[in-house]
């Protein structure tokens, strides 16, 4: 091989090297977070926990609270946003379907980083930029379904129901609270809060 070829390939090597070393530490930092509290866990902490020094967390993600939001960035990618939006679009004409999708969405969302809403959450009480992300994810959320609903048909809803107020349920019914109390608390599959999500919605929304 030439020493171009090796420069390249050593270049590689560190850009490979520096995505695990942040894969790393977001991995100690979550679990960290979520046992001993976002308020307990010091970036000392996290880098102990993965192996690498203090300076090497503060030049991957700035400080704790900018980890923190990268976690919230890796949440909504592990929810498949794209799936998301491809499978509303495949159920546009019908708003039970389109229903069910946002329901299956939550599910996924709170299945695999629950514990990462919950923690940027609780972080927002003393981390303004945290509470910001926290509520700009609940804006984001409420966009989504005001786009969704206010493209039906007049007299899809029940009567008496107007979109500002459809949202509300919807935010009401689907939340992070609702699904750790079924799941944890009562025993409930994940498949059984979607489906009984998707029925309820259904119910409280629809003529």
């Amino acid at each position: 091989m030439t020493e171009t070829g090796r420069r390249r390939y050593d270049s590689l090597r560190r850009t490979v090297q520096a995505q695990q070393t942040r894969k790393e530490i977001a991995r100690a930092a979550r679990e960290l977070f979520v046992t001993q509290g976002w308020a307990s866990t010091t970036v000392r902490d996290v880098a102990r926990e993965a192996g690498v020094s203090v300076p090497t967390v503060y030049s991957a993600y700035g400080n704790k609270a900018g980890l923190t939001l990268a976690l919230a960035d890796a949440a909504d990618l592990a929810a498949e946003t794209a799936r998301y939006l491809d499978d509303l679009e495949a159920a546009d004409d019908d708003p039970r379907r389109q229903l069910a999708v946002m329901a299956g969405y939550d599910r996924r969302l709170y299945e695999r980083a629950g514990d990462v809403i919950q923690l940027v959450r609780e972080a927002g009480r003393t981390e303004p930029e945290l509470a910001t992300a926290y509520r700009d994810g609940r804006r984001r959320a409420d966009d989504a379904r005001r786009q969704v609903f206010s493209g039906w048909p007049a007299g899809t809803l029940r009567v008496g129901l107007d979109v500002p107020t459809a949202i509300d349920i919807y935010a009401a019914l689907c939340t992070i609270d609702v699904y750790v109390t079924l799941t944890d608390e009562r025993g409930w599959t994940p498949d059984r809060v979607e489906t009984w999500w998707t029925q309820a919605l259904a119910r409280e929304l629809l003529a």
